[in-house]
C-alpha cells in the first residue's frame, strides 16, 4: 500500500541544524522541522531522577558508570562540532560472571520519572511520535557492553568469554525491558514508533559472525520488539554498516523499520535490498553522508534523492532520510537540496 507521499525524517548534528536555521532565518527548531516537511518527532519521554551522576571539569559519568569527555573536532573552532568520547571502561577488568553480577553501577528503571511521557507525545498530535530515550539509555546490547568493557575486550569476549557477554546481556535486557514497559504503560497509546539502536555492521561487513549475533544478541533483540508490539507500537532499529546479512533475521524477529541503509557500506545494494526484502520490512535512510552530502553538489544530492525514491518507494515502505546524522562538513546548500528534492519528487 502506498501513502500519498513519501514520509521524511531529519538526522543532523547541531552544527548542521544551526546552519539551516540561520539559512532560513529561524530561531525555533520545531519551526525548522515544519518548514523542511519533517513527519517525525522524537521524544525521550522520561526524566532522570536517580542518584546524582558525577560531573567533573571536563567530563561526566553516565548511567552505566562510564566516564565520558566532550572532544571537539577542532579545539580552536568549537563551531565545527564535538562528540562524546568514552574515557573509562569500568568492567574492563572483569574476569568472571560474579564480577559482572557484583558491579555496583547497573542502572535501575526506578531511576526515571515516567509521568510526562504522555504529555510529551501530546505535544505532537499531527506527527509520527518516536520514542527511544537519549543516546545513553537507548535500547541496545552491544554498544553498552563496549562502553563497559571496551571495544577490543568485547570482541575478545565474543570469541573467548561468551559467558561474560551473556551475563552482561542479562543485566542489559532486564533493565531495558522494564524501562520500556513503564514508558509504554504511561504513554496512553500515543507512541507510534519505538526506536532502538545498536551498530552491528562495519564499513565492510558484520561486526561479528552471523552465528555470534544469533547466539548473543538475537534473543534480546526479539524480546524488545515483542514488548513494543504488545502495546501496538511499531519498532525501528538503527544500525550502521554492511548489515544485509542480518535483514532476514531482523524480519524474523518482527522488526518493522530498518533505519540507516548506509549505501556506501559493502553489499548494501539498494535495488537488491528492496527487491528481496521490501515486501516484509520498511526502510529508512539511504542518502549517503560519506560522499554525496558532504562532497557532492546540490545537483548530486537531488539526483541521489530521486534515485532512492525510484528504487525504494514503489509499493510504500520507504522513509526518506540521510543514512546517519549529517555532519558539520555538509554544506547548507546540500542539506537544503535534500529536503527540496524530497518535496519535489516525494509524491506518489
Amino acid at each position: 500500500m502506498e501513502p500519498d507521499r513519501i514520509p521524511v525524517d531529519y538526522w543532523a548534528d547541531k552544527v548542521v541544524t544551526r546552519k539551516l536555521m540561520g539559512k532560513l532565518n529561524l530561531s525555533d527548531q520545531e519551526e525548522l522541522y515544519r518548514q523542511l516537511g519533517i513527519d517525525f518527532r522524537f521524544i525521550e519521554g522520561t526524566i532522570y531522577s536517580g542518584p546524582q551522576l558525577p560531573v567533573y571539569d571536563d567530563a561526566w559519568t553516565d548511567i552505566w558508570g562510564v566516564t565520558r569527555k566532550q572532544v571537539f573536532v577542532d579545539p580552536a573552532n568549537p563551531e565545527k562540532g564535538s562528540y562524546e568520547h568514552v574515557v573509562t571502561h569500568p568492567l574492563a577488568g572483569a574476569e568472571t560472571v560474579k564480577d559482572i553480577e557484583s558491579y555496583q553501577s547497573w542502572p535501575s528503571a526506578d531511576w526515571y520519572d515516567y509521568s510526562q511521557v504522555e504529555n510529551a507525545a501530546d505535544s505532537y498530535p499531527l506527527y509520527c511520535v518516536v520514542c527511544g530515550g537519549d543516546r545513553l539509555n537507548r535500547t541496545a546490547q552491544l554498544k553498552p557492553t563496549m562502553y563497559l568493557r571496551g571495544v577490543e575486550q568485547t570482541m575478545l569476549d565474543l570469541a573467548l568469554n561468551g559467558n561474560l557477554i551473556e551475563a552482561i546481556n542479562e543485566k542489559l535486557v532486564a533493565f531495558f525491558l522494564e524501562y520500556n514497559r513503564r514508558i509504554f504503560e504511561n504513554a496512553g497509546g500515543k507512541i507510534d514508533i519505538f526506536f532502538m539502536g545498536d551498530d552491528f555492521g562495519t564499513q565492510n561487513g558484520l561486526i561479528m559472525s552471523l552465528q555470534m549475533w544469533r547466539k548473543f544478541y538475537k534473543p534480546g533483540f526479539k524480546k524488545f520488539i515483542d514488548l513494543a508490539h504488545r502495546f501496538g507500537i511499531k519498532v525501528m532499529h538503527h544500525t550502521c554498516g554492511a548489515v544485509i546479512g542480518l535483514i532476514p533475521d531482523f524480519i524474523e524477529c518482527g522488526l518493522d523499520i530498518l533505519q540507516s541503509l548506509q549505501p556506501a557500506a559493502a553489499g548494501m545494494d539498494m535495488q537488491k535490498i528492496k527487491k528481496e526484502y521490501g515486501g516484509s520490512i520498511c526502510f529508512q535512510g539511504g542518502i549517503d553522508i560519506q560522499h554525496t552530502m558532504p562532497h557532492g553538489s546540490p545537483a548530486d544530492v537531488e539526483k541521489e534523492v530521486l534515485d532512492r525514491i525510484r528504487t525504494l518507494s514503489p509499493g510504500g515502505g520507504f522513509i526518506l532520510c540521510t543514512a546517519h546524522n549529517m555532519q558539520a562538513d555538509v554544506p547548507v546548500e546540500n542539506a537544503m537540496a535534500l529536503f527540496e528534492a524530497a518535496r519535489k519528487y516525494g509524491k506518489y
